[in-house]
C-alpha cells in the first residue's frame, strides 16, 4: 500500500520504539528507588517514557484505522482498551489483525501502565513496573515487523 499516510504511521511507530526502548534502558539502569533527586528524575523519566511510548503507539494504530476507512472505537471510558481489542482482532473478509498474540498482550500491558503514569504516579512502586517494562521490551522488539507484516498482507 503506497498511501502517503504511511509516512505518519511509520513516524509514530518509530517514536514508540524510541520511547519504549529508553524506558527499558532507564529501568535497567536502576537508581529508581529512594527519595533523592536522582531517583526522582529516574522514576519520572521512566513514567514519561512509558506514557510517550504508548501514546505514540496508539497514534499509529488510530492512523491505521483511518487509513483503512474504519471507524475508531466510540470515545468512552473504555476507548483505549477498545482500540487495542479492535486492532488485535481480524475483520473477516476485510483485514487481518494489525497486531496479535504476545505483541497484543504487551500493548495492552503498556496501556494499563500508562494509567499509572497519568493518574497514580505518587503511589508508583518500582517493582510493580516490571511487567510493564517487560511488555515494553516486547513492543520494542516486535512492533516494527508486525506493522510491516500487516502492510504486506494488505498489499497481497
Amino acid at each position: 500500500m503506497s498511501d502517503a499516510r504511511w509516512i505518519e504511521i511509520d513516524a509514530d511507530v518509530a517514536s514508540a520504539l524510541i520511547h519504549f526502548g529508553r524506558a527499558v534502558e532507564i529501568f535497567e539502569a536502576g537508581g529508581l528507588e529512594g527519595d533523592d533527586l536522582d531517583a526522582y528524575k529516574s522514576r519520572m523519566a521512566l513514567l514519561q517514557a512509558m506514557q510517550a511510548g504508548h501514546t505514540s503507539l496508539e497514534a499509529a494504530l488510530e492512523r491505521i484505522l483511518v487509513l483503512l476507512g474504519e471507524e475508531k472505537p466510540v470515545l468512552s471510558a473504555t476507548y483505549h482498551a477498545d482500540l487495542v481489542r479492535r486492532v488485535s482482532s481480524p475483520i473477516p473478509g476485510a483485514r487481518p489483525a494489525v497486531i496479535s498474540g504476545a505483541l497484543a498482550r504487551a500493548v495492552d500491558e503498556t496501556r494499563r501502565f500508562r494509567h499509572v503514569a497519568r493518574k497514580a504516579y505518587d503511589g508508583f512502586e518500582v517493582p510493580r513496573a516490571e511487567p510493564a517494562v517487560a511488555a515494553a521490551r516486547v513492543v520494542r522488539d516486535a512492533l516494527a515487523e508486525a506493522i510491516a507484516g500487516f502492510r504486506r498482507a494488505l498489499d497481497g
